[in-house]
């Protein structure tokens, strides 16, 4: 059914699953395959030229261009996720998209098909002028974003772009520096022995729990030193620990993760070399998400906050950093409140989402007659 309005078109997003698939989703972890045809079909409709780059097996990126009359513009992107977080734990139908008390309903309303709904809905009522502006239009539904980036990294590594807008619940404001994150996986090595005689093994649990007492008691603390003036300190968290096969026998292995966010110019390696300082035998493997920090006076951050935005910073990180670490300029925009992402019962009001609208459609029209 083709969508009448904004609101149909969130609630055809949510009823579509597009839960990332990485980690323990549960059956409900169906990956983007299915979003990203939807997407192609809406976006071809508008006129795009539209291409799926599959990075993972059936999980694209949807990469979309609106025409042009004239080559060689800056471009443009607008670039909300495709994939949402698991539904485990939601006491609301998470694919319903229903719409009750002024609110639509559903995993992905937030975070972050309200962002993507808008954007397309304003794409569609400029339509027919979006040829003569001065920047060249691209659309981007991007895989992967709720575990590694994985489809900002792939479309950034491919393509170059002037300005790329993240889509991310942000009440409309300007993000245009985040935190970075750095996720570790740190492995302690022990000897088994049974539990009777525990001094003929090594217990790879209590070298764990020297780690993360180094991270509790010193490692936090001293990262609070360091300061960033808008994004404050950095942050770290143990995030899960598994170790051990049965009660009676000395465990000769123990793995946790480690959460770290992480400010600009900020060097992690001390980190990682203090953990290691405890333990010879201790291992870690870690991917990192680069900080984002773009400069407000770019020309379109410019019109953003002469649509009524404001520049702000936010802790989380997102789709955004990929691209900056490029060297290409990016922001995170979109309709909602983070404070709604993964919930239980995750929402998007339908004021929002119209004010969405409202917002990229105005901030196309001002691009045009800047």
């Amino acid at each position: 059914m083709i969508p009448k309005n904004p609101v149909e078109l969130l609630q055809q997003l949510i009823q579509i699953p597009s839960v990332n698939p990485d980690g323990n989703c549960g059956p409900a972890a169906t990956g983007e395959g299915a979003m990203a045809a939807y997407l192609q079909e809406f976006l071809t409709a508008l006129g795009a030229q539209v291409e799926l780059h599959e990075v993972l097996t059936g999980r694209p990126n949807v990469v979309a261009r609106f025409p042009s009359n004239s080559s060689g513009k800056p471009r443009l992107l607008f670039a909300p996720h495709t994939d949402t977080v698991g539904v485990s734990g939601m006491t609301i139908d998470p694919f319903g998209g229903t719409v009750q008390e002024g609110k639509i309903w559903g995993r992905g309303a937030s975070d972050t098909k309200g962002s993507m709904a808008a954007m397309l809905w304003s794409i569609k009522e400029c339509a027919a002028w979006i040829a003569d502006l001065p920047y060249e239009i691209w659309f981007a539904g991007l895989m992967g974003e709720e575990t590694g980036l994985l489809g900002s990294k792939a479309l950034a590594a491919r393509m170059q772009f002037d300005l790329v807008i993240a889509g991310e619940p942000t009440d409309l404001d300007v993000v245009h520096t985040t935190k970075g994150c750095v996720w570790a996986t740190v492995r302690t090595s022990g000897r088994a022995s049974h539990a009777s005689t525990p001094e003929k093994g090594r217990n790879a649990i209590f070298a764990m729990a020297d780690v993360l007492r180094c991270v509790r008691d010193e490692i936090a603390p001293s990262l609070r030193s360091l300061s960033h003036p808008v994004l404050g300190s950095p942050t770290i968290s143990a995030g899960t620990i598994a170790g051990g096969s049965k009660i009676n026998v000395v465990p000769d292995a123990c793995e946790c993760t480690l959460d770290m966010r992480t400010i600009p110019g900020q060097d992690v390696e001390p980190v990682f070399t203090r953990l290691r300082q405890l333990d010879p035998t201790l291992t870690i493997e870690f991917s990192q998400s680069p900080p984002l920090f773009t400069p407000p006076d770019h020309r379109v951050i410019e019109a953003m906050l002469q649509c009524g935005a404001k520049c702000v910073g936010a802790p989380w990180f997102c789709d955004g950093s990929s691209f900056a670490a490029q060297g290409m300029s990016a922001v995170a925009v979109g309709p909602g409140s983070i404070e709604q992402a993964h919930t239980k019962d995750e929402f998007l009001s339908v004021d929002d989402l119209e004010a969405g609208v409202k917002f990229f459609s105005a901030l196309l029209r001002r691009l045009q007659i800047s």
